[in-house]
């Protein structure tokens, strides 16, 4: 798996036009698209969510670069407290697609908070490159999705993790491996009342201890449901790690097998250390998870 790509050298770009398919047809479709979103863009104005540039959600320019920023997925989890050991082994392993800066966190936050849906196929996109990459070849893995909370569905309307997945699916990115929504909230004894702002500015134990019991695995599916199952869990964007970690305990209690996790962007501590490239060797869950 590749280093953090803020610890890898640029590399040098062929000049050509960007984003400008080799093949005719591809080509062709890139320009009827286009036209497609020109003639919307009149009926309904629109801003790039990036650099505010009008007549798309988000332009050709900035759709490049949040292509640029998730080219390497790398695991991340080093960064991330509540799936690190005391001793420094790792709890869960977790892919990202990219660091959550500049036109990516722009992106994410339009998508989550905004209910920009045209971003939709740029940032599931992303998020396929790096299921590829934690799910390195194997067969017949299931991508677990963690559930939004009841409050930030009712006010958004939609879960994003469980559309772009569904994009994904539809437009078979995943190469046969299959989406199962097993995963639902439930209310915990003692972190009923809402946090304004959700999780946001709360410290590591407040984050840890607010998520802990709040999954459970319900049964769904073929027959046997997770019992046995190799899972990987799906969620958009990574901090503490601790919601990964309540994911992989409801899954794991489930009796799956959980293989790792994946996550849209990473959103690093500035004093974590950068994430380092592992051997499949260090990757393996491990099953004494703690409750």
């Amino acid at each position: 798996m590749p280093r953090d790509p803020d610890l890898l050298p640029e590399p040098v770009w062929p000049a050509r036009h960007r984003g400008q398919h080799p093949q005719r047809l591809l080509r062709a479709a890139d320009s009827l698209a286009g036209a497609a979103a020109e003639v919307v863009a009149l009926a309904v104005p629109v801003e790039c969510v990036c650099c505010g540039k009008e007549d798309r959600a988000i332009c050709p320019g900035c759709e490049r670069q949040v292509r640029l920023l998730t080219r390497h997925p790398f695991r991340a989890e080093p960064a991330a407290h509540a799936l690190m050991d005391v001793d420094g082994s790792i709890i869960l392993p977790v892919v990202a697609a990219g660091i959550y800066r500049e036109e990516l966190a722009q992106s994410v936050l339009a998508f989550k908070r905004h209910g920009q849906r045209p971003l939709t196929a740029v940032l599931a996109k992303a998020l396929g490159r790096a299921i590829l990459a934690a799910a390195a070849g194997a067969g017949d893995i299931w991508l677990v999705p963690v559930p939004s909370s009841h409050g930030a569905y009712r006010k958004r309307g939609f879960s994003p993790v469980h559309l772009m997945l569904n994009f994904l699916i539809r437009s078979n990115a995943l190469h046969g491996m299959s989406c199962h929504d097993v995963l639902r909230k439930v209310r915990t004894p003692g972190v009923a009342s809402a946090v304004p702002g959700g999780q946001k500015g709360l410290g590591r134990g407040d984050r840890s201890r607010r998520v802990r019991g709040s999954m459970r695995a319900v049964r769904k599916g073929r027959a046997g449901g997770l019992r046995g199952r190799p899972c990987i869990i799906v969620d958009d964007v990574l901090t503490t790690g601790s919601t990964l970690a309540e994911a992989a305990r409801a899954v794991h209690q489930a009796g799956g097998v959980v293989r790792g996790a994946v996550v849209l962007a990473a959103a690093r501590a500035p004093d974590a250390a950068p994430p380092l490239a592992r051997s499949e060797a260090d990757c393996r869950y491990r099953r004494h998870t703690k409750k």
